[in-house]
């Protein structure tokens, strides 16, 4: 079974239609968006093509592969030209034999762990830095964001298969990988970006 994650798309159009295109080119069982989905907040500047009602259109179209959890820049209106769930400030899913707890990061984060079963991974957006940590008995992992990276890093999405994270720009192109106990990466990624 195949996850694909993504954060922090903050009203972009363009980068809704790069994921949703990268969506269509990996063929993951789901979609699992870790909040911040259609304003940009006050700390950030404008997105390309920032249009909320357009992001809400696109994101509807999938309704049924979605499962997504609040954000800060998330609110109850939001809810209102949502087509699926996404006021919960947290999702537990067993993946593949993985627990995944999924969190916007604003609450729950790296240095704020919620409680956590022996091997769970805790994935949250934010901080818009791709990032993996393993951590005893627990694992950290953050996609990035799909629309205002930061630190130099792409538009990015990540892709959970086998038990193995792979980020991938919104293009396709794997940069990054982190396989949890057991599991094997087939290629090794961790280079710089252009």
């Amino acid at each position: 079974m195949k996850l694909m994650i993504a954060s922090d798309l903050h009203g972009s159009a363009y980068f809704v239609r790069a994921l949703l295109d990268a969506f269509a080119a990996e063929q993951p069982d789901r979609l699992l968006l870790l909040g911040d989905l259609l304003y940009h907040g006050p700390r950030n500047a404008l997105p390309r093509e920032y249009d909320c009602m357009a992001v809400a259109g696109m994101l509807n179209g999938l309704k049924e592969k979605i499962v997504a959890v609040r954000g800060n820049c998330d609110c109850e209106v939001d809810q209102m030209v949502l087509e699926f769930p996404m006021l919960a400030d947290y999702a537990l899913l067993e993946w593949d034999g993985v627990s995944l707890y999924a969190t916007h990061g604003h609450i729950w984060n790296e240095e704020n762990r919620p409680p956590l079963a022996a091997g769970a991974v805790l994935l949250n957006g934010h901080f818009h830095v791709p990032t993996a940590r393993r951590h005893e008995g627990w694992h950290y992992i953050n996609p990035g964001s799909a629309s205002i990276p930061k630190d130099g890093n792409p538009e990015s999405c990540l892709i959970l298969e086998d038990g193995v994270f792979t980020w991938k720009t919104l293009d396709g192109v794997p940069f990054k990988q982190y396989a949890l106990p057991g599991r094997t990466v087939s290629e090794i990624f961790d280079k710089p970006m252009p």
